[in-house]
C-alpha cells in the first residue's frame, strides 16, 4: 500500500479553480494517512495557551482552522511557534492569563475558534474585537454569549452575533445555563473555560443534545490536561475553580472526520482502504463512521493502531440516525447512490448551520448528478441511481462538501468540483492524498 509524504504536499492554495475527478476503474488497495484532527488540534491548543509553561503538540494539523485558532491567541500575547514540517505546535501557556490589553481577533469560517477563543478571551483583561467571514457572521454563538455574560463577561455584539467585542475583566464563575442546540462547540468553549473562574461553575444544559461525541471529546482531553469535569448526564455540569491544565507533550489523533472519504472510497470501488494511527480507541466519535458502512455490507478491520475497510460487491441501504456524527452526513450521502436501498439520514438539521446549509447543499448537488433526494427539516433520502451524468458541482466554500462529492468521481466520470480550494479549512492536501487511490 502506498503511503504519504506530508511534507512534500502542496497547500490547496496552489490548487485551481476547478478540478475534475477522473474515475478510478478499479478496486482500491491504499493506504492513506490522515492529517490530525482539527477539533482536537483546536482543543488542545486553547488548553495548553492556558496551561502554565511550555506545551509540545504532535501531529497537529496545519488548516485554515488551526492558523486563525494560533492566531488569535498570538494576538491575545500567547507565544504559539508553529513547525509546519514536523506537524507541531510549540504553545507556552501563561496559566490563564493573557497579557495583550487590545487585540482584534479574526476567525475565518472556524466555528472551533470562533466560540472556543471568545469564551477563552472573556479570562482575559483587556479589549478584544472578534469577527470571520460573511458565513460565520450568521452562525450561532448568541447562548454562548448569554451564558458568559451571566458568568460575569461583558461582550457588545449587536443581535448577538459576530462581529463582537469582550471588555474582558476575567469570569466570576456561579451557575449559568446554555442551549447548545445549534452547535455543541458552544457547550465546549464553556467547559473548557470554566477552571479558571473565580468561583465554581455549574453548567445546565437546555434544550437537545446534539453531537454528543464532540463533549465527550472536550471532558475527556480535559482531563488529560489535568482537569476534571462532572457530568450528570450530560444535563449538568460542576468544574471546581482553582484547577490547571498541565504543560505537556500531546500527540493528536488522525482526523476521523476526514477519514470517512477515504473509508467511502473504499465502499463503493469494492476495495480495501486503511487508516494507520486511527482506532476504534479514538476519541472521536466520527470514527465510528465505519460502523455505518459495516451496517452497509462492508468488512471493517478494527486493529490496535489502524482501522481498515473493504467495500462489499453492493452496497445496502441504511435509515439512521447521524446526530451524534452529523459531520460524516456528506459522506454518507455521497456514497447513497451506489446502495441497493435507499438511505435516510435522521436528526442532522443542525447541520443546516453550518458553513453552509449542509442539507439543501447537498440535496441540491446531487439532483444535478442524475439522483432523485428528498429532504425534511432534519433529515435527507437518497435513492439507488443508475444513470449518474457529469456535473460541476458547486461547494458552497464548504470543505466537506469539496471532499464528499470528490468521492462519487471516482466512479462516474466527469465529476467537477468547483473551488477545491476550499479544503484548506481541514484538509489544506485532500487532492494530493487522495491522488494515492489511484496507485
Amino acid at each position: 500500500m502506498p503511503s504519504v509524504d506530508a511534507s512534500a504536499l502542496p497547500s490547496a492554495a496552489e490548487l485551481p479553480a476547478q478540478i475534475e475527478i477522473q474515475p478510478v476503474g478499479k478496486a482500491i488497495s491504499a493506504e492513506i494517512a490522515v492529517p490530525g484532527s482539527k477539533s482536537i488540534t483546536n482543543r488542545a491548543l486553547i488548553m495548553a495557551a492556558l496551561a502554565e509553561g511550555e506545551s509540545v503538540l504532535e501531529n497537529a494539523l496545519f488548516s485554515d482552522d488551526s492558523h486563525w485558532c494560533s492566531e488569535c491567541l498570538r494576538k491575545l500575547g500567547i507565544n504559539v511557534e508553529a513547525d509546519r514540517v514536523g506537524a507541531r505546535f510549540t504553545v507556552s501557556g501563561l496559566g490563564g492569563k493573557f497579557p495583550a490589553q487590545q487585540a482584534d481577533c479574526f476567525v475565518g469560517n472556524s466555528g472551533t475558534t470562533a466560540r472556543f477563543m471568545t469564551a477563552a478571551a472573556a479570562l482575559g483583561r483587556g479589549d478584544y474585537h472578534f469577527d470571520g467571514v460573511a458565513r460565520m457572521r450568521q452562525r450561532p454563538i448568541r447562548e454562548l454569549l448569554l451564558a458568559l455574560r451571566s458568568l460575569g463577561a461583558e461582550i457588545e455584539a449587536d443581535e448577538d452575533r459576530f462581529p463582537l467585542t469582550i471588555h474582558a475583566h476575567g469570569l466570576r464563575g456561579g451557575e449559568t445555563t446554555i442551549d447548545a442546540t445549534d452547535s455543541s462547540q458552544l457547550l465546549s468553549g464553556l467547559l473548557m473555560v470554566a477552571p479558571y473562574a473565580e468561583q465554581d461553575i455549574k453548567i445546565n444544559v437546555a434544550g437537545s443534545i446534539v453531537s454528543q461525541p464532540y463533549i465527550d471529546i472536550t471532558l475527556k482531553m480535559m482531563a488529560q490536561f489535568g482537569v476534571e469535569a462532572h457530568n450528570a448526564d450530560y444535563r449538568s455540569y460542576q468544574i471546581a475553580a482553582g484547577q490547571r491544565y498541565r504543560a505537556q507533550r500531546y500527540v493528536i489523533e488522525p482526523d476521523a472526520s476526514n477519514a470517512t472519504y477515504f473509508f467511502a472510497a473504499a465502499a463503493i470501488t469494492g476495495g480495501r482502504v486503511r487508516v494507520p494511527h486511527l482506532s476504534a480507541e479514538s476519541l472521536q466519535g466520527d470514527a465510528h463512521f465505519v460502523d455505518v458502512l459495516e451496517q452497509m455490507g462492508c468488512t471493517v478491520t478494527r486493529g490496535s493502531d489502524y482501522l481498515e475497510v473493504q467495500g462489499p460487491d453492493k452496497l445496502r441501504g441504511i435509515d439512521i440516525n447521524l446526530n451524534a456524527m452529523s459531520d460524516t452526513a456528506q459522506t454518507l450521502a455521497c456514497i447513497a447512490p451506489f446502495a441497493s436501498s435507499p438511505v435516510t439520514i435522521r436528526e442532522i438539521g443542525h447541520n443546516r448551520l453550518k458553513e453552509t446549509d449542509r442539507i439543501d447543499a447537498v440535496i441540491t448537488e446531487l439532483r444535478k448528478l442524475g439522483v432523485r433526494a428528498e429532504d425534511t427539516t432534519d433529515s435527507m433520502t437518497i435513492y439507488p441511481a443508475s444513470d449518474l451524468h457529469a456535473a460541476e458541482i458547486d461547494t458552497y466554500d464548504d470543505h466537506r462538501m469539496a471532499m464528499a462529492f470528490s468521492v462519487i468521481g471516482l466512479i462516474v466520470p466527469g465529476v467537477k468540483i468547483n473551488n477545491p480550494a476550499c479544503t484548506a479549512k481541514t484538509f489544506p492536501d485532500f487532492y494530493e492524498r487522495f491522488h494515492y487511490l489511484y496507485s
